[in-house]
């Protein structure tokens, strides 16, 4: 628990858009550390772990407000509704936002809607979740033997309750030129479409066993990796059980978690390649 309930980061009626990194608490920044401290109201996203939310004071006011693809969300018109109404009760708000809340987290629509409203708001960046699920994983997403440059991608880019890959015109994504200018790609919330995304990057020329790593909940004590291939993917999660939140990793920087595995993760059903 964070035990100082010091205000002096945030004042009333501001917002920070906090993000929260991958996980681990230890892998908070400082910045994020006082944010919590001076907040009177948390509002939450469903990828903050147990262990962060336990962190927090018990003067802190808690809102839950999850988005997760395939189950029942929080619309993120109503978050930032939220976000407003709070801080105009004078409140010091701290919106917590898995990884940081600009990479693929919308938090430039909630900053957005808080400047029309006049309402100040600071940015707490956080450790984005796909650059460190992939470490805690023994994978590097660069090395120089590998590649000279990686894309970060999401696998879940459509608007709420648009379908995905029905067809070409469905993805703002070149996927062609993605699987071909890139020698690592390192995708968020693709899990719902991952027969959809493996099929596109094949199509687009990649070989169909490139090494593909799909680790569930980096960073925490629930760590699961699944090693696999881009042909394979589908069916060995299927095996497997591995449920969303993941990130993915695909390229030849996935056979070095031979060498660099680390940290200890809970065991899966299906055997590693």
């Amino acid at each position: 628990m964070i035990k100082c309930h010091d205000t002096s980061f945030l004042t009333p009626g501001q917002v920070a858009l906090v993000g929260a990194g991958p996980g681990d608490p230890d892998l908070l920044t400082v910045a994020a550390l006082k944010a919590l401290s001076a907040a009177d109201v948390v509002v939450y996203d469903a990828l903050i772990s147990p262990e962060i939310l336990a962190l927090l004071p018990d003067s802190c006011e808690k809102i839950f407000a999850g988005k997760r693809g395939g189950s029942p969300s929080t619309k993120q018109a109503d978050i930032s509704e939220t976000l407003v109404e709070l801080a105009k009760k004078n409140k010091r708000v701290v919106r917590l936002k898995g990884g940081d809340p600009f990479m693929f987290g919308r938090g430039g629509e909630e900053a957005l809607r808080l400047v029309e409203e006049n309402i100040p708001f600071r940015i707490v960046p956080g450790l984005s979740s796909g650059m460190a699920g992939p470490a805690y994983a023994g994978i590097p997403v660069t090395h120089r033997a590998v590649n000279a440059n990686v894309a970060f991608i999401t696998g879940h880019e459509q608007a709420e309750n648009a379908p995905f890959g029905e067809d070409e015109d469905a993805s703002r994504i070149d996927w062609e030129t993605v699987g071909k200018a890139f020698p690592v790609l390192v995708i968020y919330m693709a899990m719902s479409n991952l027969k959809s995304v493996t099929e596109r990057l094949i199509n687009a020329g990649r070989s169909p066993d490139t090494p593909l790593a799909l680790i569930r909940w980096a960073t925490t004590p629930r760590q699961q990796t699944l090693v696999t291939t881009l042909s394979k993917a589908v069916d060995d999660v299927a095996a497997s059980g591995l449920k969303s939140p993941v990130i993915i990793v695909v390229g030849h920087v996935v056979d070095y978690r031979e060498h660099l595995q680390w940290f200890p993760e809970q065991p899966l059903d299906v055997p590693q390649i």
